[in-house]
């Protein structure tokens, strides 16, 4: 007998809006809610198991084919792109990429090479790129709205929700860059071998979209 369906989850708010995702198509996620320390847990009605992990973690398990199926945010995709399948948008995690200034900056005045402070240097590169622009690209791994108040960059892009956080410390969206949400991904391989297994999954998920749309 082949080893369960193996699904990575992105640990947090995305594994938590998963399974209440699979609990809606019937799943028993009990064993997954009552986790523990436990990183690898089956589903057992559905012949599943998760494996939670890091967002870029997700990517490389799907993408070796430890995992066959993953949920991750779109950023983490742009960002680290790869080989694999991107099956369905499972809307939720909404959120967006964004250009954010000092308020009342004009970003694309002047002529100088600007500079961007970003945790997301490739979608960064490719955002200014596709504008014919060159940037210079400073990577940040903390508060990255910490850079144009220090005067280390011209601007900073970045995921932006509610924009809170952003207008607490002067700053503004100066443009949307790409909108974010949890997309479902697929090991290329698992996709032949246990191609019906994912299609009889994916073909419930989107049932149930379709059965509760707004």
């Amino acid at each position: 007998m082949s080893r369960p369906l193996r699904i990575a989850l992105t640990k947090g708010r995305l594994e938590k809006d998963t399974l209440g995702l699979l609990e809606s198509l019937g799943y028993d996620c009990s064993i997954v809610r009552n986790k523990g320390r436990r990183l690898i847990l089956p589903i057992p009605n559905g012949n599943m198991e998760v494996v939670l992990a890091k967002a870029n973690d997700v990517i490389t398990y799907v993408e070796h084919g430890v995992c066959d199926l993953g949920v991750v945010g779109k950023d983490t995709i742009m960002e680290m792109q790869g080989k694999f399948y991107e099956l369905l948008d499972l809307g939720f995690g909404r959120c967006k990429f964004a250009l954010a200034v000092k308020k009342g900056t004009d970003f694309y005045s002047g002529f100088s090479v600007k500079t961007i402070a970003t945790k997301y240097p490739n979608v960064s590169r490719s955002f200014f790129e596709a504008k014919g622009m060159d940037v210079d690209i400073v990577k940040i791994e903390g508060s990255v709205e910490l850079a144009p108040l220090l005067e280390l960059s011209d601007g900073i892009v970045d995921i932006v929700e509610t924009g809170t956080t952003l207008k607490e410390n002067g700053l503004e969206v100066y443009e949307d860059v790409a909108p974010i949400s949890a997309r479902l991904i697929a090991n290329t391989v698992s996709m032949k071998l246990r191609q019906k297994e994912i299609e009889a999954l994916t073909d419930q998920i989107e049932g149930y979209f379709a059965e509760n749309k707004e």
